[in-house]
């Protein structure tokens, strides 16, 4: 699955079109879905999971889109490689983008190069100010998210109330995005999953969930370069422990904390639907803070 969300979203994502695919998404109820999605089965013949075929059968019958590739047993599983290979080169023909560049990444990496640029100059990164604080979380955009978001909140100043007004931006045919430049492990994972099968169930949009800065060479373009149809959570947070990076007066903290706020750039010059949200050191402590606010936001 993260092989073939890179390869179709880096490829195709560029130029205001592309293809977003949906990768570690469970499989629900056919209600949850829209209009807006294709979904390609691959069934393993020599050890099918009953529960899934049901799962696609009740997909398929609501009218869905499902197309069934068989997979007769594991050895076969390279000859699907070829084929997605093949058919993302033909997907971006006729899209009419290049499918072998990645524009989009390269913005980031330039945007973070000027920041970890000016550490060395200065010993630390440019200032920047919270547009809301509590929780023990702080709340980032720029100037035009801000600008909507402070709007739509009204007298809720609150992180459920941020929080509520921001997926509320969510309309028919979006996609909601989780960046999370936290430590990938099986806690943080599992309280991000959370998070975007409650968007899901909510919403009725497609979900898609990317460690930082893992992602930006696979997810990272689509998000950046393809259609402007993504409302983005962005979260950080403080590093309980930090390394210098050898040769260099930054450590590595610094230079994920340098492309966190780079890639967040390149997607508010998108004019992309983007939020911040900054924990601190506890990060299973402020997960949980902001699984309740988004479970809040939805109710």
């Amino acid at each position: 699955g993260a092989w073939l969300e890179q390869l179709v979203a880096e490829s195709t994502g560029k130029e205001g079109h592309g293809l977003i695919p949906v990768d570690r998404e469970q499989i629900g109820s056919p209600d949850l879905y829209g209009n807006d999605r294709v979904f390609a089965y691959l069934r393993l013949e020599t050890a099918p999971d009953p529960k899934q075929d049901a799962a696609i059968a009740a997909i398929e019958k609501a009218g869905q889109p499902v197309i069934r590739i068989a997979v007769p047993e594991i050895y076969d599983l390279p000859q699907e490689f070829f084929r997605w290979e093949f058919a993302t080169a033909v997907a971006g023909s006729v899209i009419g983008i290049n499918a072998f560049n990645q524009p989009d990444v390269e913005a980031s990496k330039i945007e973070t190069r000027k920041l970890t640029e000016q550490y060395e100059k200065s010993g630390s990164l440019p200032p920047e100010s919270p547009m809301f604080e509590g929780n023990g979380a702080k709340l980032f955009s720029d100037a035009k998210n801000a600008a909507a978001l402070k709007q739509s909140v009204g007298r809720d100043n609150t992180l459920t109330g941020y929080l509520r007004a921001h997926l509320n931006r969510l309309g028919a045919s979006d996609y909601f995005a989780l960046l999370g430049y936290i430590e990938m492990n099986d806690a943080n994972e599992a309280s991000l999953q959370s998070m975007r099968h409650a968007v899901r169930d909510k919403k009725r949009v497609a979900t898609c969930l990317g460690f930082g800065p893992r992602f930006l060479h696979s997810t990272g373009q689509a998000y950046k370069g393809g259609p402007n149809s993504g409302v983005f959570l962005q979260i950080t947070c403080d590093d309980a422990e930090d390394i210098p990076v050898p040769g260099q007066t930054y450590t590595f903290g610094i230079v994920k904390a340098a492309q966190a706020r780079g890639d967040f750039q390149v997607l508010a010059d998108r004019d992309r639907r983007a939020l911040r949200v900054h924990l601190g050191a506890d990060v299973a402590a402020g997960l949980a803070t902001l699984r309740k606010a988004v479970q809040e936001a939805l109710s």
